[in-house]
């Protein structure tokens, strides 16, 4: 019987991981439950990888995960660092926060690292990179309510997401880690030196090959 059950079990994760290679996710429990929060409906709209700026690919993985074409879901060089560090840091890849985004919930419980330990390495086996970059960047929060690039370039600039310049990717960029407390519209002065930074890393991984596995060939 136990068998069985865990044997059910994986076959979902394994459909829900398949599902979401092809087909966009409707929502996320975190949108849903800050739309309860906030009292209205987040402002989200899907784009697709090809209506987003370059150089807005590059920033979120010069930002969060600038070993991104080069792992399987897991960083250990970043694990073991935030180890060391005594989790000061995250060592999360995108992969896992996409996981975590389109799967599970936020907090930290043993329950949910758990599922999102099995569920990375399907996100990795089925989704291609570009395709786990084009998920992140539409469910990921840039402000409060705010999810998804396209709804992030119009809240701060005013401007589409194909439109995005390299200040303007690398701006949205940093405030990831921290949406409710970072506003791309108006940097802090932390803010901009850390947008330069990520903007110094897009171009870096464009040069020495880093993008090359999300890159439209």
């Amino acid at each position: 019987m136990l068998r069985r059950a865990l044997w059910g079990g994986l076959a979902v994760i394994v459909l829900a991981v398949v599902m979401f290679s092809v087909l966009n996710p409707p929502t996320t429990h975190t949108m849903w439950s800050e739309g309860l929060r906030i009292g209205e409906p987040v402002d989200q709209l899907w784009v697709d990888a090809e209506d987003i700026a370059p150089v807005m690919l590059r920033s979120v993985v010069a930002a969060e995960d600038a070993n991104f074409c080069e792992h399987w879901g897991f960083d250990m060089t970043a694990i073991r660092a935030a180890i060391a560090q005594g989790a000061k840091r995250g060592g999360s890849t995108i992969s896992q926060q996409v996981a975590k985004n389109v799967y599970l919930w936020q907090g930290r419980s043993w329950v949910r690292k758990a599922l999102e330990g099995v569920l990375t390495p399907g996100v990795e086996l089925f989704w291609s990179k570009r395709r786990i970059l084009e998920v992140y960047l539409n469910v990921a929060e840039f402000d409060e309510g705010v999810f998804g690039v396209e709804a992030a370039a119009r809240h701060y600039f005013g401007a589409g997401p194909d439109e995005l310049s390299p200040r303007q990717a690398a701006l949205l960029a940093a405030v990831l880690p921290s949406p409710k407390k970072r506003n791309a519209a108006r940097p802090t002065a932390f803010l901009n030196k850390r947008a330069r930074s990520i903007q110094d890393g897009a171009e870096t991984i464009r040069r020495d090959g880093r993008a090359a596995c999300f890159e439209d060939t």
